[in-house]
């Protein structure tokens, strides 16, 4: 039996790290310039093997220099995002817990937004205080909700929700102070989300963050498990849960902050993927985590994908995860009073 479940275990991820490879091929084949899948193909074969083909010099330029970088930064802030929420509801026992309904989200979009008013979006900057204030929400977070340990539902979500106005309402003043023909544009854009101008750049900066906070929860998918048990019995064997806890949330807003760095706020995503992951997966989070990658690529990948191609003008990203989270968000809110 438990050989079984392994099988099927291990089938869900190569199921899901072949849809994975399907999307990103699909999304880069779709566009304003349609692109044969050959040609995709051809393409990515020849920077393989270092050729070239003057005839598919234009395709070439378009898949390269501008889908492939897209297609890549969407995957990333996806999986990132995911795995932040995942690891986050196993941390407070939530499941209504996610890096933008603590505020990380707005907290980061405040510093990016204050690092693009007085600094001239200058890319380390807002690479950094997108992650100084993240922590700063989470603080906050804490001191509301009045317990540095498991807190219950509307305390905490409660708590997130204020720190989240406070920020938003910073920002607002952020922006109502901004030169209109050149910050506030670009501030007004940024806060929408967007992988519109995805250069290879942006996929260097977030990596390194991102990459660390993801190896980070990676090597404490285990203790989340011990989490669930409650703290004494966490303890005695042998996890300390405050520490694991603070770290869990330092490698998660690490992870968020980058992702807002790059891409602007993309919310919902780290409440909705982890429900979805936990029907395909069960709250096993040495699967977990790594599903909550695979998934949260996939779904920002198909996401970019219709937001580039519904209508003539490209779609901010966070509108259209808006539009799919809110929903959600208020399903899970339900049944989780119902079930009180």
């Amino acid at each position: 039996m438990l050989e079984s479940g392994k099988h099927s275990e291990k089938s869900v991820i190569l199921s899901l790290i072949g849809l994975l490879l399907c999307v990103c091929i699909f999304s880069m084949m779709l566009g304003k310039y349609s692109i044969q899948l050959g040609d995709i193909l051809t393409v990515l074969k020849n920077r393989v093997f270092n050729s070239y083909n003057e005839e598919l010099k234009v395709v070439d330029h378009i898949i390269i220099n501008i889908r492939l970088p897209r297609v890549i930064l969407a995957g990333i802030v996806g999986a990132g995002l995911s795995i932040s929420g995942s690891s986050l509801q196993g941390t407070f026992q939530n499941s209504l817990v996610s890096p933008d309904i603590l505020g990380v989200c707005s907290g980061a979009g405040l510093g990016a937004a204050l690092g693009i008013l007085f600094f001239d979006n200058n890319i380390v900057v807002i690479t950094v205080l997108p992650f100084l204030f993240g922590i700063l929400s989470i603080i906050l977070v804490f001191f509301l909700s009045g317990s540095k340990k498991k807190s219950d539902n509307m305390t905490l979500v409660l708590s997130g929700i204020i720190v989240s106005s406070i920020f938003n309402a910073l920002t607002s003043l952020v922006k109502y102070v901004a030169d209109t023909k050149d910050k506030l544009p670009t501030i007004t854009f940024w806060l929408m989300g967007s992988f519109s101008n995805t250069t290879y750049r942006e996929i260097l900066i977030s990596a390194l963050p991102i990459f660390i906070g993801l190896l980070g929860l990676l090597m404490f998918r285990w203790k989340l498990n011990l989490l669930s048990l409650g703290d004494e019995d966490a303890y005695t064997l042998g996890v300390n849960p405050k520490q694991t806890r603070w770290l869990i949330i330092l490698f998660s807003t690490l992870i968020t902050a980058a992702c807002v760095a790059v891409s602007g706020i993309v919310g919902w995503v780290g409440l909705v993927i982890p429900h979805i992951c936990r029907k395909i997966i069960g709250n096993n989070h040495d699967k977990l985590l790594l599903v909550s990658c695979l998934v949260g690529a996939t779904f920002m990948i198909v996401v970019d994908t219709i937001a580039r191609n519904i209508v003539t003008s490209e779609i901010p990203i966070g509108i259209l995860t808006a539009l799919i989270g809110a929903p959600f968000f208020a399903i899970i809110y339900r049944r989780s009073c119902g079930g009180e």
